[in-house]
């Protein structure tokens, strides 16, 4: 991934039902690379092209596939820390679904929910 400037997107997640049917997928379609990723006790797949990160995937848990969750991504935006946006956020009518937390040496990730319904996740970037 690309150390760019704050307010853009900059890495997207695939929370998928059979991760290993959606990682053969996309790396056949797209030629993305496939890392296996340790963080927070578990992994996940880090998906790559051309040594350039573009983003992860990893199996949806199952509370999600118990409330009948789907596949689906998740783009991220970058910001410079991730407590102040998601409190701005609020402050603008948004919803915090998931606060602030910490993937193990990579980033400090919240999840929003604009006032619209649409989400999304704040990225502050810890490999600076």
């Amino acid at each position: 991934m690309e150390h760019g400037p704050a307010g853009r997107f900059c890495w997207v997640d695939l929370a998928a039902t059979d991760a290993s049917r959606a990682l053969g997928f996309y790396t056949e379609l797209f030629g993305w690379d496939a890392v296996v990723q340790p963080a927070n006790g578990g992994t996940f797949v880090r998906l790559a092209q051309g040594g350039r990160d573009l983003g992860s995937l990893y199996p949806l848990g199952r509370a999600a596939l118990h409330a009948g969750v789907g596949s689906h991504w998740t783009p991220y935006v970058r910001v410079e820390d991730a407590d102040a946006a998601s409190q701005r956020a609020r402050s603008l009518g948004a919803s915090v679904a998931v606060e602030p937390f910490i993937v193990e040496g990579v980033a400090r990730i919240a999840l929003i929910v604009d006032p619209v319904g649409a989400a999304f996740g704040l990225w502050e970037d810890l490999r600076r």
